[in-house]
């Protein structure tokens, strides 16, 4: 080619065909990476579709879904397909705001500083540390786990031995290298953490694992919430088939009807506040001319109330024949019961003495309501007081230093009126409460009714008052009149 400098000619020769070749060079480079990212994301839907069919199997002719073994599954599938050494599930518990650990895999570290020191372990200790993870719950919002409860959102931690927010034990083989922390959502709601530590090869966790175990987490979270579901429906139904139980023992103790005598009538009736209930009232025939009346309030609701109600009216029973003085009664309950109840567990208890003759009455308040007296033809009641201490609170020497008896004489028309704090504490919409004042004018109104009809009154007004607030204790109330 005339006027064409030869150098120039010469550059194009080299320089077109070096662009080809960079050009294939490049496409080829590409075509490496898009295999690559192509087959990481075979992986991980092969990954995704072998938990699918692996959870599936729980499910699969399973008329209930043992959440633990669920969990277990989940986790030994992520921590073999992250290639992690280690892992954990902590489940949140959305009544105490914390997290428990229900699956655990391999030697799993402590994520933060236990409350007690950690004994020496070595890598055969693996039941011991995972008994200390067990029982350590973790706080919403404490540590990284913790903080990926409340905000919702995976951590990776590449180099944890480089990352002060990573909690390290002092033993090389519980040594956290590589960590992933990934929520598991059910909806907007986190339902429990996914962790996993310290990759099998040595090498540090990158963003590949953490897309999938951000993805088993979230293939997890439906089988587990609904296994969730199904755990807390079986367990109410164990709950109501406890209380069904407990709820016949208890309408066994109480009397069926309440026994006959010419001179005096008798009255009671009881509302637990829950399917079971902690009051409890008697009447026991000490000899044939005297009654034991007892009515209490032990402060335990549900079955654990009800247990204890059986224990108390069981040693009353026992030791009431031939017994006279209520206090002596009270003291003895005490000392029996006292070593026997929990430390935040005791019982108020009023118990009366009625001779049937003379129609003598001898009563003593083991920290219990004082009876309503109201006399026959007297417009206004009164409730005689008299010192003692619940039971279960002091010891012997203390209770019977406090106990003290009261005696009266009754005569046809009188009527005493004895009840639980149920009564008087009833709330209504405006949680105000029916109280003390109420009952006593209830009473003075309806001193010349029966003992059967004042109660039965008294009940109407207080469930009227009540209407349909929900009532936390329950309400009993016994009655005797002088016929």
């Amino acid at each position: 080619m005339h006027g064409v400098p030869h150098g120039l000619i010469l550059f194009f020769k080299l320089f077109i065909p070096a662009l080809v070749i960079l050009f294939f060079l490049s496409c080829r480079r590409r075509r490496g990476q898009l295999r690559k990212e192509r087959d990481v994301l075979l992986q991980e839907k092969e990954a995704t579709l072998g938990f699918v069919q692996n959870v599936g199997e729980i499910f699969a002719d399973a008329e209930s879904v043992a959440m633990d073994t669920l969990l277990d599954r989940v986790l030994h599938y992520a921590v073999r397909t992250c290639k992690a050494g280690a892992g954990a599930i902590h489940m949140v518990d959305s009544t105490s705001e914390q997290l428990e650990a229900r699956a655990i895999s391999g030697i799993f570290p402590p994520p933060f500083e236990p409350k007690s020191r950690v004994p020496d372990l070595s890598p055969t200790s693996a039941e011991t540390l995972e008994r200390i993870i067990r029982e350590m719950p973790i706080p919403f919002g404490k540590g990284l786990i913790g903080e990926a409860a409340v905000v919702g959102n995976s951590i990776l931690i590449e180099d944890a031995e480089m990352d002060a927010r990573v909690y390290q034990l002092p033993q090389n083989f519980l040594k956290i290298r590589t960590m992933l922390v990934v929520p598991m959502r059910f909806g907007n709601h986190t339902i429990g953490i996914m962790t996993l530590v310290n990759r099998t090869n040595d090498s540090h966790f990158a963003l590949p694992d953490l897309n999938l175990a951000q993805a088993l987490a979230a293939q997890a979270s439906v089988p587990i919430h609904y296994a969730g579901l199904q755990e807390a429906l079986e367990d109410k139904r164990q709950r109501d088939r406890d209380m069904q139980i407990a709820q016949q023992v208890q309408s066994s103790l109480l009397p069926k009807e309440l026994p006959f005598y010419p001179s005096i009538e008798l009255a009671a009736f009881n509302l637990p506040a829950m399917e079971i209930g902690g009051d409890y009232y008697d009447c026991i025939e000490i000899d044939d001319k005297h009654i034991g009346l007892a009515i209490a309030d032990v402060s335990g609701k549900g079955v654990g109330g009800a247990l204890m109600m059986a224990v108390c009216r069981s040693v009353l029973r026992v030791n009431a024949p031939n017994v006279y003085d209520p206090a002596a009664m009270l003291c003895s309950l005490n000392q029996t019961l006292a070593s026997n109840l929990a430390d935040d567990m005791f019982i108020s208890m009023l118990y009366m003495v009625l001779n049937l003759e003379p129609h003598q009455l001898s009563f003593a308040r083991a920290g219990h309501e004082a009876p309503i007296i109201i006399r026959n033809g007297e417009p206004k009641a009164s409730q005689p007081e008299s010192g003692g201490i619940v039971i279960g609170l002091v010891d012997h020497d203390i209770f019977s230093r406090a106990i003290e008896t009261k005696s009266i004489s009754l005569h046809p028309g009188d009527l005493i009126v004895t009840y639980t704090d149920g009564i008087t504490e009833a709330i209504n919409s405006e949680q105000a409460e029916w109280g003390t004042e109420n009952l006593i004018q209830a009473v003075e109104r309806m001193a010349d009714a029966s003992a059967h009809d004042l109660l039965d009154t008294i009940r109407e007004q207080v469930l009227a008052f009540a209407g349909s607030t929900r009532q936390y204790d329950d309400m009993t109330m016994l009655a005797l009149k002088i016929q």
